[in-house]
């Protein structure tokens, strides 16, 4: 057999989707003269909608973009709890924990190809933890949430455009929301000097955003070049994929992959992506402009389409080539300067033999390797195809991270106990910081043993010291987390001598006035009625 035949069996499928872009008398109107409006009648004689759009334009559709809500499961509430119990006295609190929320994860699914499920759910929450029971008994932990997605997609915040993650290894995992700890059982407060708490926390809020979904489709080599180049006549020939093939620009409008056998069956095979044309201008938004150039980010190698004979316009090939590397640089210098083979197609017809001489000259002497095909009868597409794997041999892959490593974008992360405090306006403060936000969640502010407790926190961390340096008046707001707390110097002031008072140790003569109910006069103090 023929090393250099070429067979292909395997579909990787045509990828059905939405296509982001003007409408289409849009696209028609870019195209000057008579051969624009023989286009545009000839596309809706072949079949199409008053507006010149194929009828199946509605039903092919390419989802590569997605934008989702994920709430992960809040904490679950503290008990507070005592044990009572025949023949235990004193048996003291025993109220038990929250459950932890859910996670939300992201899962690669190798079986998936576009983002077209997130049409129909955008709101992704995972379960929140049960509260805590009596008898320290914790309560269950919710269910964590995975959210499948193709291979090759990039997650990005909304809320900040920091890109989070990119996903691309089967099976690959990433956490985009945490779940809330679960409060503390009065249990858990119990000193020796506090014996009987009533207080318990709240459950932490999960964590939730909103996310941008950008899929790039994996392939080893890409197709580009100018509408009508014969880009998907190539893409069908080379492999099964069955790409939408006419007589008028712009009949590919959604990225199809193929995978290429190169040497028969059992041979070397390689993923081939074809994208809609591109024509002076995308980089202005013009045609379908760069909408899915991202696509052949992810490729090593480019095949860039020429027409031969210049088309019915009559252009010229050369002007062709570079306006379409200049489109490339304006997207991504990087892509622009991807490894190219030029691929003179149509080569079968007479115009495309009477330039072809001075196109290879002319290519060749940039340093390119050129190829004659002709992707209609299949003419030099085996040589082409057999030469392109011998590149992709030399060129090296791209170093993925292995499945238990995830390839993140974001920060370090950092110790929770930093605060800070800064003054907003006049009467208004601010305090952040991890902890002290995720404090401010947790506290039940209704219940007076949890304020004083918070009220300590503040003290010991030296918030409050900083919030009077500041200047901090009462009757000020001071914004945690997303609460608004009123200053009371009277109050904190009063409940700092009380509590210096119960630390400090009353003396000999205090204990007995107590104790025989005397003034400091000595007089006899009459009980209140």
């Amino acid at each position: 057999m023929d090393p250099g035949a070429v067979s292909s069996h395997a579909r990787v499928g045509d990828l059905m989707g939405c296509v982001a872009g003007p409408p289409w008398p849009a696209l028609w109107a870019k195209m000057e003269g008579a051969e624009g409006r023989r286009c545009w009648r000839d596309a809706c004689a072949a079949g199409g909608d008053e507006r010149g759009r194929p009828d199946d334009a509605e039903g092919a559709m390419f989802y590569d973009r997605a934008k989702i809500y994920v709430k992960a499961g809040d904490g679950g509430d503290g008990a507070v709890s005592f044990r009572r119990e025949k023949y235990v006295p004193f048996g003291g609190p025993d109220g038990g924990d929250g459950g932890r929320g859910g996670d939300v994860f992201l899962r690669v699914n190798p079986h998936l190809n576009t983002l077209i499920a997130f049409k129909y759910k955008q709101h992704f929450r995972a379960q929140r933890g049960e509260s805590g029971k009596g008898g320290r008994k914790t309560g269950k932990q919710g269910e964590d949430l995975y959210i499948d997605v193709p291979p090759g997609t990039v997650v990005i915040d909304d809320a900040t455009g920091d890109v989070l993650a990119d996903l691309t290894q089967p099976g690959e995992t990433f956490r985009v929301a945490r779940g809330g700890q679960g409060g503390l059982g009065n249990a858990r407060f119990a000193t020796s000097t506090r014996q009987a708490p009533r207080m318990a926390e709240k459950g932490e809020p999960g964590e939730e955003r909103w996310l941008r979904l950008e899929l790039k489709l994996i392939a080893d080599v890409g197709l580009v070049g100018l509408p009508n180049a014969g880009k998907s006549t190539l893409l069908a020939a080379a492999s099964a994929a069955r790409p939408k093939i006419a007589d008028y620009p712009f009949t590919t409008v959604e990225p199809t992959l193929g995978v290429v056998e190169v040497g028969g069956p059992g041979g070397e095979t390689f993923v081939m992506a074809d994208i809609p044309g591109l024509i002076e201008g995308a980089a202005e938004g013009v045609g379908l402009g760069h909408e899915f150039l991202r696509h052949i980010e992810r490729t090593r190698l480019l095949i860039h389409v020429l027409d031969g004979s210049g088309g019915l316009e009559g252009r010229d090939p050369l002007e062709d080539f570079r306006t379409i590397n200049e489109e490339l640089a304006a997207y991504s210098p990087e892509l622009a300067a991807r490894p190219q083979i030029v691929a003179i197609n149509k080569q079968d017809l007479p115009e495309t033999q009477t330039n072809l001489p001075r196109l290879i000259e002319a290519l060749t002497a940039q340093g390119y390797e050129v190829f004659p095909i002709s992707a209609v009868t299949g003419e030099g597409v085996p040589e082409l195809l057999q030469r392109v794997m011998e590149r992709l041999r030399e060129l090296p892959r791209e170093q993925a991270p292995p499945p238990h490593q995830h390839r993140v974008y974001t920060l370090q992360e950092t110790r929770d106990d930093w605060w800070e405090a800064e003054r907003l306006s006049r009467h208004h403060f601010a305090v952040r910081g991890p902890k002290i936000e995720r404090l401010t969640r947790m506290t039940d502010f209704s219940n007076e043993e949890a304020a004083d407790r918070y009220q300590r926190v503040l003290e010991a961390s030296g918030i409050s010291a900083k919030l009077e340096e500041l200047g901090i008046q009462p009757g000020d707001v001071v914004h945690v987390a997303d609460r608004e707390l009123i200053w009371d110097e009277a109050a904190l002031e009063a409940e700092a001598q009380e509590a210096a008072r119960r630390r400090r140790r009353k003396t000999r003569r205090e204990r007995l006035m107590e104790r025989f109910g005397l003034d400091e006069d000595g007089e006899v103090t009459e009980p209140e009625e």
